[in-house]
């Protein structure tokens, strides 16, 4: 992967940093065997992290150097770790030497932090209450400098845009990282205790056992997403024209849960609905799905039938929770004539409202076999239009407002460049696409 030349520019200066961070060194008292004994307990930890994939850094042996140690001696113990860790992408060597780097630049604030209110006399006097104090403001700073330098590198290298580079860096890492402070504390109080280094190692198996649990988690959620990604794959192959349809549909959602005040867990369970509100095709006739013409009555009916299979397919997954019920019930109205079930207001799940204002919005905005994509305003104009019989207002609102806010770039899903053929009148809704809006509109 090649990086851009500001993003080299950018970790050139953070490395410049870490070494201004470490040049007052030889006019420091330090005691170089607890800095080699900190370096090679968190490069081992770093390289069990990477035998046996463990997601993440190990930060309490770096806290609990910010804790003990002076600032600059505290910002070499990062160094051997991070620099024979592996790196999965190339290139590898600047790779290493920016995560050196910035964990260098943080730990030295931190240890700045704490020292300057008065921590490490805390620590050395044992003094666990007082110590809370200072401890906690050098996890702020170490928590606030990672998510600072997190964001430029993602805003230079990933060219993620500037007023999204930073948005909840900070806020996802506070928490796991308070833990690991107080971890670190606990390791820096133990140390300076009359029982001495040989007990604060001691706090490092619970911490390695939490850490391995959340190993096992990030495993299982990457299994997870696996699980998806194949079951989306598969619909994509078959019906080529709303190729990339599930994934706009479950980014649509998540901005209308998201706007809604959702918690993150519903967000991402929402997501999922969006992404899977359609595997049931997988059991409809590839002929049905690519038909240019209005459907026969017994078409119809059968392609109706495919949130029912997608609910067979999905309904043993259970970490995909009330996303079941959205696929089963996205094609439901809220006046009663949908389908499978013909339930009607409050009777239809809240998932499936939303996963169905998404689908309908992405469905209109993009090219298919029986529609030509329209502009994102006339889709508004048409879901507003629809709310109250077809859709539920209030998800129709959340996603104007999250429209407006953070705009729509609807994409050609179908890889066949023939233009659609607009459909010829129908008599009533029974020669009336699945996906389509509207009683009137084909």
């Amino acid at each position: 992967m090649e990086v851009p030349v500001r993003a080299r520019a950018y970790v050139s200066c953070v490395v410049v940093g870490a070494l201004i961070c470490v040049l007052p060194l030889p006019t420091v008292r330090t005691p170089w065997w607890a800095v080699l004994l900190l370096a090679v307990l968190y490069c081992g930890c770093e390289q069990v992290a990477a035998r046996w994939r463990f997601a993440g850094t190990f930060y309490p042996v770096l806290l609990a150097a910010a804790f003990l140690l002076p600032p600059s001696a505290a910002a070499l113990v990062p160094l051997p770790g991070a620099l024979l860790s592996p790196a999965e992408q190339r290139p590898r060597w600047l790779r290493r030497l920016w995560r050196a780097a910035q964990l260098s630049v943080a730990v030295w604030v931190a240890a700045r932090v704490h020292g300057a209110l008065g921590g490490r006399d805390a620590v050395g006097a044992c003094e666990v209450p007082y110590a809370l104090g200072p401890a906690g403001a050098a996890v702020l700073a170490f928590c606030l400098v990672l998510s600072v330098l997190d964001g430029g590198i993602r805003a230079l290298a990933d060219r993620v845009p500037v007023r999204r580079a930073w948005r909840g860096l900070f806020r996802r890492s506070l928490a796991p990282i308070a833990v690991h402070g107080l971890a670190g504390l606990m390791m820096a109080v133990l140390w300076r205790s009359p029982y001495g280094p040989v007990a604060a190692l001691l706090v490092l198996l619970p911490m390695c056992v939490s850490w391995w649990a959340f190993a096992q988690y990030h495993r299982e959620r990457g299994a997870h997403q696996a699980t998806i990604r194949a079951l989306v794959q598969a619909v994509d192959i078959k019906d080529g024209y709303t190729r990339g349809h599930s994934e706009r549909v479950g980014q649509a959602s998540m901005m209308i849960a998201r706007e809604l005040g959702l918690s993150d867990e519903r967000v991402e369970v929402l997501r999922f609905a969006g992404i899977l509100h359609d595997v049931g095709k997988l059991g409809v006739p590839t002929r049905l799905l690519r038909k240019d013409g209005p459907l026969t009555p017994e078409e119809r009916r059968v392609i109706e039938l495919h949130p029912e299979y997608g609910h067979e397919m999905v309904r043993g997954i259970c970490f995909l929770g009330e996303a079941r019920a959205a696929v089963l019930h996205h094609h439901e109205r809220l006046d009663g004539s949908g389908y499978p079930y013909g339930l009607r207001g409050s009777q239809i799940p809240e998932s499936a409202r939303v996963v169905a204002v998404a689908d309908a919005f992405d469905a209109m905005t993009s090219n298919r076999c029986y529609s030509r994509a329209r502009p994102v305003d006339v889709a508004l104009t048409e879901l507003e239009r629809c709310a109250g019989a077809q859709f539920d207002p209030l998800m129709v609102r959340a996603l104007v407002r999250a429209l407006s806010r953070h705009g729509w770039h609807p994409a050609v899903t179908a890889d066949d460049v023939r233009p659609a053929r607009p459909l010829p009148p129908v008599a009533g809704p029974t020669g009336e696409h699945p996906d389509s809006v509207g009683r009137s509109t084909p």
